[in-house]
């Protein structure tokens, strides 16, 4: 048995291989154009490609386009509010910064005129306090000068009449009025008292 199995063996394979060359010869079946289906096929084809040009052509792409063309105005409203939004932001920014400047410059302002109003206050109650000083000043001065004219006369008294004792326990002798009232003045003159 072995002998025939490998000379069926043989005959396969020789005619498998005479087989596969006549299958390589023709070439592919998908491109054999002799064939009645395959040019059915390509015909078909054509046509279901043609069609589908026609369908995306005349109705798919359009919408799309519209779609297209809206989202590219939406976009370019979206872009042009903000723009609007950034301006008019940046002229709000302007507008606070200016008015933030003019009241720090009001305040400032308001705060010199301020200083300025007290400093005149505080000059006009320091005039009327040195004012009403003053007129102490000059009626305590008034009354020490009638005070040291009292003790004064008090003192040219009491000096009249303690030299009047004093002469006239150590001489026993009475001393005149007018003499020892010129003896106390030309004493206190000598001092400075008179």
């Amino acid at each position: 048995m072995r002998p025939i199995g490998l000379l069926a063996a043989a005959v396969m394979s020789g005619l498998s291989s005479a087989a596969l060359a006549a299958e390589e010869s023709k070439g592919m079946p998908q491109l054999d154009f002799g064939n009645v289906l395959t040019k059915s096929q390509v015909v078909w084809l054509a046509l279901i490609f043609f069609v589908l040009y026609l369908l995306l052509s005349k109705w798919a792409l359009p919408k799309v386009g519209t779609v297209l063309e809206k989202r590219a105005s939406t976009i370019a409203g979206d872009l042009q509010a903000a723009q609007t939004a950034k301006t008019a932001a940046d002229a709000a920014v302007a507008e606070l910064t200016a008015k933030t400047r003019a009241a720090q410059s009001g305040a400032q302002a308001e705060i010199a005129g301020a200083v300025e109003a007290a400093k005149a206050a505080a000059t006009a109650q320091a005039a009327t306090l040195n004012a009403r000083l003053d007129a102490q000043l000059a009626e305590a001065e008034q009354r020490i000068a009638a005070a040291r004219a009292a003790a004064m006369g008090a003192l040219r008294q009491v000096a009249g009449e303690t030299a009047a004792v004093v002469v006239t326990r150590l001489t026993g002798v009475h001393a005149s009025q007018p003499s020892v009232d010129a003896a106390v003045g030309a004493a206190l003159a000598a001092r400075g008292l008179a």
